[in-house]
Formats: structure tokens, sequence, C-alpha cells
């Protein structure tokens, strides 16, 4: 059997079972995302269902007394923003702080020593910002206390930020003649304690259940079943290898016999790492670490955890404009886009390298007579499975595309196989996912908010198109809004092209494009993904990058800040002047926003966009490297 790349024999290629494991994932995530949302929207409102308002009342007003917050007091766009940029700032200085001073904080079993200031700065920066870039490895890195007190609350507290924004945006839309867009303070406060707290305790248990790790105990070193040795380089003091009198390389044996196991409370972590779309791993190799992602159960829970809140959003947004036609629109137009790219992503790994079609084995000897055999047959019959560099065979090409695609349509970043080894077209589906602003499903709040971007500009254009002043949600759509929008869109996009143009220039003595593990196509390729994952506060890397350099640590950082909070300050400012109008009632005139029109138009704007940003970018990287494969 001949395998081609086309995409329509890739497809017929990809086992039925792999198909129903996709299939099945839509469903659960549509399924669940209606009662979320309900409860998300009452939250919100302040009317927190299920006893929860009487349980976890007392100590939300205990945090506003400590606090010295009023609930009723309504902030402008502006004092919103401050606040958040405060509480932002706040959470820098104690993530940095941890880590520069590790080595003489509790909690620290292993003694691992304090952070290098440029490696701190960018984690701090990565773990603010919801983008959970990781150039370190965690369990060789990071103390227990840091991982807890700082990474781990930190995932809460950027992904409450995001839902916050969200809801003040919603606020802006509702709302008439009104400064009003909503109380920072109770917003975080209300998506911690109500949402995200509940959900990652109950998840963290099952996480428990199905073997990934919470303990405070010291790493553990255990006897190998079956041990190792090999021959070892002998290196003088200058690290240059020591020769023999014969001219080859003296070595020295070495054997094996125990491996040291890292433990740690990796459960907690992991729980919002994923419900909040961090993606930031407890260790280095992330959700493909079996104390992560130890069980095909855990694998799935976790791939939904990671679109779940996302998706509810949607519905909760609906509920909250009061038409849920809205919402559903919205989550169709993620949905849509998402499946077509899921199917592509799967389709491209399971059509493997095209180079092996090309290559016949010849007469090969017999392992069993000293006769030689003619084999008549080409090597895409014995890589038929698929391309699996780079992933585990407990999850197979369909959950490994599967999470690639999940967590590069929302900012979350995990990964349970390595993107690097993907093949060209198969890696530049997450990679373009990122570009496209990280607006299907997105992070949580700041996905919705960031496709609701995209609905404005929509709007524009259709109402440029009849000739008439556009409006959304009886709000009119006026030169301020157009600017921040395309403001917000266009940074992220800034941030990539120019970002990847100064690291393939700088010199790689200083740390530039010298990183990559690659020449050519595929090195350029790894330094725009790069680039892209702190751009769109991902965090996923295509590895084969060492960016843990003072350079990348600083432009990384800088991409990430910017890309978030030039995103944030400006939706709140289109929430302020939404709040500040009055509704214009429907008319004849008035383009329907929740029809299958309006999506194809949504669509359409959001791949338009991404497309004629990055296919030049792409060009250089996996376009051409597939082309040279195909040659």
């Amino acid at each position: 059997m001949n395998i081609t790349t086309t995409l329509g024999s890739s497809i017929a290629s990809l086992p039925a079972n792999g198909w129903a494991q996709l299939a099945l994932y839509m469903v659960v995530l549509i399924a669940l995302a209606k009662p979320l949302g309900w409860f998300m929207a009452r939250v919100y409102d302040g009317k927190a269902p299920f006893g929860l308002s009487r349980l976890l009342g007392p100590i939300e007003r205990l945090f506003y007394r400590l606090g010295g917050v009023r609930e009723a007091d309504p902030m402008t766009w502006r004092t919103y923003a401050i606040a958040i940029l405060l509480f932002n700032a706040l959470g820098f200085g104690v993530v940095f702080a941890l880590q520069v001073l590790q080595s003489s904080l509790p909690a620290n079993p292993q003694g691992l020593a304090d952070v290098e200031p440029s490696s701190a700065f960018n984690t701090a920066i990565s773990f603010v910002t919801n983008t959970n870039w990781q150039g370190y490895g965690g369990e060789v890195t990071m103390s227990y206390l840091t991982q807890m007190l700082g990474l781990s609350v930190q995932n809460f507290l950027s992904a409450a930020t995001g839902m916050a924004v969200l809801v003040a945006l919603i606020r802006g839309l509702v709302k008439k003649h009104s400064t009003d867009i909503g109380n920072a303070w109770v917003d975080l406060t209300r998506s911690t304690l109500y949402i995200l707290l509940p959900l990652s305790f109950i998840f963290a248990i099952f996480l428990v259940s199905q073997g990934v790790v919470q303990t405070f105990k010291p790493y553990q070193t255990v006897a190998l079943t079956v041990p190792l040795s090999y021959d070892e380089p002998v290196k003088d003091a200058a690290g240059e290898p020591v020769m023999n009198a014969d001219g080859t390389p003296k070595t020295t044996p070495v054997a094996v016999t125990t491996q040291t196991i890292p433990l740690g409370p990796a459960a907690s972590q992991i729980a919002i790492k994923q419900l909040g779309t961090n993606g930031g791993g407890f260790f280095n190799v992330n959700s493909a670490h079996p104390l992560e992602n130890p069980t095909g159960l855990a694998n799935f829970f976790e791939l939904l955890a990671i679109l779940l809140i996302p998706a509810a959003l949607c519905w909760m947004y609906g509920d909250m404009v009061k038409d849920r036609r809205q919402g559903w629109a919205i989550l169709a137009a993620m949905s849509a886009i998402f499946v077509v790219l899921l199917a592509s992503t799967a389709s491209f790994e399971q059509a493997g390298n095209p180079r092996l079609d090309k290559i016949s084995i010849g007469d090969v000897a017999s392992p069993t007579t000293p006769t030689t055999v003619a084999i008549d047959q080409h090597a895409s019959d014995l890589h038929s499975g698929g391309n699996m560099e780079g992933k585990e065979t407990r999850f197979g090409i369909a959950n490994s595309a599967l999470w690639a695609t999940a967590t590069t349509a929302a900012s979350n970043g995990s990964v349970n196989s390595m993107h690097d080894s993907y093949t060209p077209l198969g890696g530049l589906i997450p990679m373009w996912l990122m570009q496209l602003g990280e607006v299907v499903y997105g992070g949580v709040g700041c996905g919705l908010y960031g496709m609701l971007l995209f609905v404005i500009i929509g709007v524009f254009v259709s109402g440029l198109m009849v000739g008439r002043t556009p409006e959304y949600l009886g709000k009119k759509i006026e030169p301020f809004e157009m600017k921040m929008a395309s403001i917000a869109i266009l940074i992220p996009c800034a941030l990539v092209l120019v970002g990847t143009a100064i690291a393939v220039v700088w010199p790689p003595e200083l740390g530039g494009a010298g990183g990559t593990s690659n020449p050519g196509p595929h090195g350029f390729s790894q330094i725009l993904y790069a680039l892209s994952s702190a751009s769109n506060n991902n965090g996923s890397a295509f590895a084969g990058l060492s960016a843990n350099t003072k350079f990348y640590n600083t432009l990384l950082g800088l991409a990430m800040f910017f890309a978030r909070f030039g995103v944030l300050i400006p939706v709140l400012a289109i929430a302020g002047s939404l709040a500040a109008k009055n509704q214009t009632p429907s008319t004849s005139g008035t383009l329907p926003t929740h029809t299958p029109l309006f999506v194809v138009l949504l669509i359409a704007v959001v791949v338009v966009v991404g497309a004629l940003t990055f296919i030049p970018a792409l060009a250089l990287g996996p376009i051409v490297e597939q082309l040279q494969l195909n040659n």
C-alpha cells in the first residue's frame, strides 16, 4: 500500500478507532459546554448555585474585608485596567523572588540552587501572562515551594485574569449609558473561588486516582530491573577527550544500576495547568511524563480539561448577553476551524514521511538461509503506521495529534508528544493555530475576548459592504472600537514576525539563530514556532531550540508581556466605550450575528487575517521543508 501526502489519501489511512476517539472527544466537549457555561453565568451574576454561595460566600466576603474592597464599587475601564496591571505586577514579583531565593527557602528536599536571573525573569513573566513557556526542566530546577506557591498559584491567578477581562467586556456589551464595567477584585475572586478552585480540586483527586503523584517526599532512588552498562569517554580538566596511544578515544566502563525518580505535589498543579489553559509541566517532558499523564483515561480527561472552560465560556457569553444564539454561533465558528485542522494534523501524521515512499527494498539476505531473497516492496508498506517519531505508543497518532491541536488551539502549551518530530505540514498546523491569535477556543477568557475582536472586525466589514454603520448586539461599532480591535489583533502578529527576524539575524555567538538544532527551513521553523508560542501566550515548544539563554529569555519574555497586556488593555478600552453607548434597535438592515452566514463570515475573517499575515513566514519554514521532502 502506497501512502501519499495528499489529504484525501491520508484521511483514508487513519484507523477507524482513531476517528472514533476524535469524534468522542468533540461530542463530550460540546455536551459539557452548556452545564458549565450555565454555572459560570450564575457565578458572575452573584448567584452561585448548588449552595456554593452559602458555603464560599463568607470566604469571599472575608477576602473583600482584608483587601478593603467594597463589592458594589463600580470601576471605569481605566480603573479596572490599573487594578489588573497592579495585580499581575505583584504576581510577577512573588514568582521572581521565589526563584532567585529558592535555595534559602524551605520545601526544597533536593537542595536545588537559585534560578539564574534571566531564566527567573522569563519564567515569572511566562506564568503571570498565562503562557507558561518553560526554558528549564522542572524536576531539576524548581523546588516544591516554588512549584506550589509560585507556579501553581499563578496558574489560578493568570487564568482568573483572562476570565475577569472577558466578563468586563460582556458587561460593556450589555450596559447602557454607563462607565461601570464591574469590579476587577470581585471578578478575580469569583473566578478563582467559585470556578477554578472547585474544578481543580475535583480534577486533582481524579488524577491521583489514576497515578499522578502528589507527595512532599524527596526524590526516590530505585534499583533498575535491567542494569545498564556503557563506555564513557574520558576527558581532561579542560573538557577535552583523552586519547589512547593508538589515537582512539580513551573510555572507562560505567555501570548503571539505579535510577532517581522525581516526585512532588504534581497532581494539584496538573489540574489547574489544564483547566486554566496554563500548560506548564511539573516535569520536564510535561504531559508525556508517566507521573503527569499515566493512563489513557487520564490523557482523555486532561485533554478535555484543556478546552472545557473556553468552550463553556461561549455558552456563558450567550446567557449573559440574553441571546444564547450568539454564544452558539461563536462556538460553532471555533469548532468548525478546530475540527478541520484537527483532521488535517492527524491525517498528515498518519501519512508519514513521503521520503520513505521513494525507497525500494532490494535484495536482502535471509536471516535463515545463506541465499539472497528478492523483496519487491515499497518502504511505505513498512511505515504504514504513520509518523510515530516523537510520539508515545500508548497514545498513538490520533491522541497525539488531538493533544497537539487542542493545546495550540487553546493557549495551553502542554504536550504529550514532540512537535519538533511532526511532519512539516503536521507541525505547521499547531503553529498556525497559535498564529491565528489563540481564538479557536483559546485560553480561558482571553480566547473568547480575542474572538470577539474578530467579531467586531467582521461586523465592520459587513457594514462597509452594505453602506451603513455596523452594529453588534445593538451597539454601534465606530472608529474607536475598530482602532482598539486592530491594535489588539496586530500586536501579537508584529511580535511574532519582528521577534523571529531579530532571532534569525542576531549573532549566533550571542545566542541567536545558533541555538537551533537543525539548519535550513527546519531550524527556521524552530525559531518561528518559539516566537509564535510566546507572542500568543501559548507556551508550547517545537523543541530543538536552546532557548534558556539570556538572549531568548529576554526576547521571549518581552514578547509574552506585550502580547498579554497589549491585547488586554485595548479589550478593556472597548468594554468601556461600548458600556457608555445606548443600544440601537434592530432594523431590516441590521446584520444578524447568530446565523450560519455570519459564522462563515467570522471564520473567513479569522482565516484570512492569519493567512495573509503568516503564510510568507510559513513558506520559509514548514512549507519549503515539505517541498524538500516531496522532491
